[in-house]
């Protein structure tokens, strides 16, 4: 056993179950970079890794110098969020050109059974599920495009999840990785053991294609490793953040072939799929939020859901080190930085251009004077969701949409507050035009 590893054994027998369930369980032990006079371990978040150097630093040291007569410099970095992930939930295959490897880098929390669906993701759920049923056969290749955080991974790491379970060789890279390895294997000359690789698997699944973009020698080879999977009938999966059409620099000839089997996108995510996908969260975590919690952030973090479930385990993460209650003011506080600078990235014109498409109503009209009953409504739903999604005041507003003070603003904010009182539909439409808003400002950047 490292000699890190003994020490954190050696501590649990010194502290409770409380404090080495919430704190110490999950520090990891890095015995690479760790030195005799130097102790280097990752922790989950900043917190924590505080709280550790805080409180159990001297003891921690003690414990080393007891092992061994030298006492140590602690490290405690934070994993960055993609190493965190794959350090505890993914299971990573060390050897992966060993013939006994049945996949690379698959989460196996990525299920169909944990992808929560609603009308933004049923077809391309549908399909998934399908292709991972009869591969090769059914939609061959099956391509699904989305913005950032929409699912995509989850539902072609739950087509290779399934597929491992048959007994099949999967296998899941993302394009970048696909691109390094081809680069170091034309370096070392070793290129046949690269295609022995890829185009001796079951299924390929590839993530962020579109990173291809201008790739020519990467799409050459990628070129005739698609055709002889597609020959033998195995299955190939890809995602990408936009159709084939729109990735610039792909070659007609792999366009074409792309299309050749079915392309299937995810939309941002309504309203209640948010709050469905924020209750599961929750549940497989064991974080305890109220309803109002969990409409707040599902209302107000946008689209993307990996951010979303960032800020729950961030919320869970300050509770838990401040002792303190999950209420919606401590919420609001807690997440407040990351709700400023989505905030930040959102301008009135993003608003106002959301608004005149989505309700009909001629942008100039939404700025003008006119007091028709549409108009008026555009141009209160754009005041109000100008103060609540863009750090602009009520004066700014005021002199945006021409009007003579703040306090004209204030009025229509108060209007809009009452007819969400009486009004649900209304709401749930307020609701919807946000995270349009968000999900296009989110795209753009």
């Amino acid at each position: 056993m490292a000699i890190g590893n003994n020490v954190l054994k050696k501590l649990k027998q010194e502290i409770s179950n409380q404090e080495w369930n919430r704190y110490i369980k999950s520090l990891i032990y890095d015995e690479n970079r760790s030195r005799s006079n130097l102790a280097h371990f990752y922790s989950p978040n900043i917190l924590i890794a505080k709280w550790i150097k805080t409180k159990y630093e001297k003891k921690i040291e003690h414990l080393f110098e007891l092992e061994n007569n030298i006492k140590p410099q602690i490290i405690i970095s934070v994993k960055k969020e993609r190493e965190q992930k794959i350090t505890s939930q993914t299971q990573i295959v060390e050897s992966e050109y060993k013939s006994g490897s049945k996949s690379t880098l698959l989460n196996p929390s990525f299920t169909f059974e944990s992808f929560i669906i609603g009308s933004s993701n049923q077809f391309a759920y549908t399909t998934a599920k399908s292709v991972s049923e009869k591969p090769g056969a059914l939609y061959n290749p099956l391509f699904l495009y989305g913005g950032v955080g929409l699912g995509k991974t989850h539902l072609v790491q739950a087509i290779g999840n399934y597929q491992i379970s048959q007994g099949k060789k999967v296998i899941y890279t993302t394009f970048e990785q696909f691109m390094n390895k081809f680069t170091s294997h034309l370096r070392s000359q070793t290129m046949d053991r690269f295609r022995e690789h890829f185009r001796e698997c079951d299924v390929l699944i590839i993530d962020d294609i579109q990173f291809l973009s201008r790739k020519e020698q990467t799409q050459e080879e990628f070129f005739h490793t698609f055709n002889e999977l597609h020959q033998a009938k195995k299955q190939i999966v890809i995602t990408s953040d936009r159709q084939p059409n729109k990735i610039a620099g792909l070659v007609d000839r792999l366009r074409s072939r792309f299309e050749w089997g079915l392309m299937a996108d995810i939309q941002p995510p309504e309203l209640e799929t948010k709050i469905a996908i924020i209750q599961k969260k929750c549940e497989i975590d064991g974080i305890k939020l109220n309803n109002e919690i969990i409409n707040f952030i599902a209302s107000n973090m946008g689209n993307n859901i990996r951010e979303i479930e960032g800020a729950i385990i961030k919320l869970n993460a300050y509770s838990i080190m401040m002792n303190q209650a999950l209420t919606l003011n401590f919420a609001q506080n807690v997440i407040k930085e990351q709700l400023a600078e989505k905030q930040s990235n959102i301008s009135i014109d993003d608003i106002v251009k959301m608004v005149s498409k989505e309700l009909n109503v001629k942008l100039s009209d939404i700025k003008s004077k006119k007091r028709t009953r549409d108009v008026v409504n555009a141009r209160r739903i754009s005041i109000y969701l100008a103060r609540n999604l863009t750090p602009n005041s009520m004066p700014q507003i005021a002199v945006y949409f021409g009007m003579r003070d703040h306090t004209a603003v204030s009025h229509a904010m108060k209007k809009i507050a009452e007819i969400i009182k009486s009004d649900e539909n209304f709401n749930v439409q307020l609701e919807e035009l946000s995270n349009k808003i968000n999900y296009n400002t989110s795209q753009i950047d």
